[in-house]
């Protein structure tokens, strides 16, 4: 790795990156009619080891893609649990370069799996735009998810982006109109992240008939596949979310999990991986039999 248009409501987005592992991944969920999992760990939580080992099990417990979070002191968009595996990140030592890394060595093992960083963008500005993007690429991440960058102030990390051929991915709530969703999706590329709750991360979930109500609107406005996350705690409702969304995200119920695996100085008890990764299959399993 080196170091360095208003558009009406009938009318749809599409994709503007380059197709790559997200693109067939979603195909291939399409030709086995059932929607993905994607799971969220942040890079460097409890420790750089474990995260490692987290990170490289994940596909082989279910997941179909994969966030791996940005840690970042002040992430102010996620509720406690995130918050703190973000923290426990930091004070183990992580850093932006050292979570490119981590993607670098997942690679060595794994050529297929969708990879998305989300976090926040400072980090990057400090890191330097352009760089951070030349790098990310070449590691192997395929899209961004940036929580506080709004589509009128990303354009010096989406231009960079979109020619490095990574995918600027962004969310939509259950606040985002008719009248703003085409801003949003301009240029959005990979998937739609439906955020399901107004709010912060891990508090509440959202309603079926609010997630079936939302999905239905944004696939009015865009070709991409929807993800749904915020709120999704178990097999159950990662298997209602599964019924009508193309992808369920899967976060706070794992950073849970790692959170309860530590011991009193923090450091990981046996099993831990282990734990959490059997969780991921059960989830996965939700998710799978969601459309049966």
């Amino acid at each position: 790795m080196s170091t360095s248009s208003d558009i009406s409501a009938s009318a749809k987005v599409t994709e503007t990156a380059g197709g790559g592992r997200i693109a067939t991944c979603f195909e291939h969920l399409h030709k086995e009619n059932r929607a993905g999992l994607v799971a969220f760990i942040t890079g460097g939580d409890p420790d750089a080891t474990t995260s490692q080992a987290l990170l490289g099990g994940l596909p082989g417990a279910g997941a179909d893609l994969i966030e791996l979070g940005m840690p970042f002191s002040d992430p102010m968009a996620d509720g406690p649990s995130i918050q703190t595996s973000s923290l426990r990140a930091l004070n183990a030592g992580s850093t932006l370069r050292a979570v490119l890394q981590q993607v670098c060595d997942f690679r060595k093992g794994d050529d297929r799996t969708p990879l998305v960083l989300m976090g926040y963008y400072n980090p990057i500005y400090a890191y330097g735009a352009e760089d951070f993007v030349s790098d990310a690429y070449e590691a192997g991440v395929d899209g961004l998810i940036v929580v506080d960058l709004p589509p009128e102030e990303d354009a010096e990390l989406r231009v960079p982006a979109m020619e490095a051929g990574l995918h600027c991915i962004r969310l939509t709530t259950p606040t985002t109109d008719d009248a703003r969703l085409p801003d949003v999706l301009i240029d959005t590329g990979g998937f739609v992240y439906y955020v399901s709750i107004a709010g912060i991360t891990g508090t509440k979930s959202a309603t079926n008939a609010d997630v079936t109500e939302a999905v239905s609107r944004l696939r009015r406005h865009t070709n991409l596949p929807v993800a749904v996350g915020f709120g999704i705690k178990n097999q159950k409702q990662a298997g209602e979310v599964a019924a009508v969304a193309d992808a369920v995200v899967v976060g706070s119920a794992l950073v849970d999990i790692i959170a309860r695996g530590l011991d009193d100085q923090g450091k990981p008890l046996p099993g831990l991986v282990n734990e959490v990764l059997s969780f991921v299959s059960e989830m996965s399993a939700g998710v799978r039999g969601a459309r049966v």
